[in-house]
C-alpha cells in the first residue's frame, strides 16, 4: 500500500513533466510556423499559471461540472454514516460528501490530497445499493483518496483540458490566422506537420490519462477491499453497476477516469477509450481476494 502511494507520487511529477513537454512542444511548433517565439512564451507561463490554478481548483470545476451537492448528516444519514465510519476505520480525514442528482448509478473522489478529499454518489448509486455494496463502492472511493489517486487524477484532468484547449486554438490559427508572408506559414509540409501535431497532442494525452486511470482502478478496488473485509460486496455492487449502468446526464470525457463506472455513452469508439478496465476482470479479482480472506 505504502509503495502504491509513494509510486503514485512519483507518478505526478512524471505526468506533470510530460504534459509540460507536449504543451511545450505545441507552443514551439506555433512559434516556428508563425514566426514568433513569444508565442512559445506565452503558453509555457500560460501552462504554468493553469497547473497550479488547476492544482488548486479543478476539485471545485469537477464537483460543479458533475452537479454535484454538499450534504450534511441530517440530509442523507445512510450515506453520511458510512463514509464517516470508514474515514474512523482507515485514520483518514472526513471528506466532504456530496450527491449529485442523476439516476445513473456511479461515484468519484476528488480533491489535491485527504486533507482536502470529497466523495460524492449519485442518487441512482443509492437507490440500487445495499448497505454492504454501498460501503464497498465508498470504501473504494476512500481508496482513491488514501492512495493519492484523486490528486493524480485532477493534475491529469486539469492537463488533459489545456492540451485539448491549446491544439484546438492551434488548428484555428492554422486555419484562420497567422501570417501568411513568412516562409513558414505558407510552406504546406510544414503546415500539415503542425495540423498533425495538434491532433496527436490531445490523443497522447488521452492515452496517458486512460493508463493512469486504468490502472488506478484495481488498486482502489484492492484497497476498498482490503478495508471493508468484504470484497464480494464490492464484487456484487460493480455488478450492479455493469447492469444498471446509463450514461450520466451531464457527461465530460476530462473528468470520465474520476467516476467508479466509466460514465460516457457507450460505443466501440467508447469502450476502445475507456478510463476503466472491464468490470468483469475487477471482479474477478476481488472473487480471488475474497477467496483469500
Amino acid at each position: 500500500m505504502y509503495r502504491a502511494i509513494a509510486r503514485n507520487k512519483r507518478n505526478t511529477v512524471f505526468i506533470i513533466l510530460l504534459f509540460v513537454v507536449l504543451i511545450g512542444a505545441l507552443g514551439w511548433l506555433a512559434a516556428y510556423i508563425y514566426n514568433s517565439y513569444t508565442i512559445l512564451v506565452v503558453v509555457m507561463i500560460g501552462a504554468v499559471l493553469y497547473a497550479l490554478f488547476q492544482y488548486y481548483l479543478a476539485s471545485s470545476q469537477a464537483l460543479s461540472m458533475s452537479g454535484a451537492v454538499p450534504i450534511q448528516k441530517a440530509d442523507n444519514p445512510r450515506l453520511w454514516n458510512i463514509v464517516e465510519n470508514l474515514s474512523i476505520t482507515t485514520g483518514t480525514p472526513m471528506p466532504a460528501v456530496y450527491i449529485v442528482n442523476d439516476p445513473a448509478p456511479n461515484a468519484f473522489a476528488t480533491g489535491r490530497d485527504p486533507q482536502h478529499a470529497s466523495v460524492a454518489a449519485t442518487t441512482g448509486l443509492l437507490d440500487i445499493m445495499t448497505d454492504a455494496e454501498l460501503e464497498g463502492v465508498m470504501a473504494h472511493e476512500l481508496g482513491h483518496v488514501r492512495n493519492y489517486d484523486i490528486r493524480l487524477g485532477m493534475i491529469v484532468f486539469g492537463l488533459t483540458v489545456a492540451i485539448g484547449f491549446i491544439a484546438d486554438i492551434f488548428l484555428r490559427m492554422a486555419f484562420f490566422g497567422g501570417n501568411r508572408n513568412n516562409n513558414n506559414g505558407g510552406n504546406p509540409v510544414v503546415l500539415v506537420f503542425g495540423l498533425i501535431a495538434a491532433i496527436v497532442a490531445p490523443l497522447v494525452a488521452t492515452l496517458v490519462q486512460l493508463a493512469v486511470s486504468r490502472q488506478r482502478e484495481y488498486l482502489a478496488d484492492a484497497t476498498g477491499a482490503m478495508t471493508t473485509r468484504h470484497p464480494d460486496a464490492l464484487a456484487s455492487a460493480l455488478q450492479k453497476l455493469e447492469a444498471y449502468g446509463r450514461p450520466m446526464r451531464k457527461q465530460n470525457s476530462s473528468m470520465a477516469h474520476l467516476w467508479i463506472n466509466d460514465p460516457l455513452k457507450p460505443g466501440l469508439m467508447a469502450r476502445l477509450f475507456s478510463t476503466h478496465p472491464p468490470i468483469p476482470q475487477r471482479v474477478e479479482r476481488l472473487h480471488e481476494m475474497g477467496g483469500s480472506f
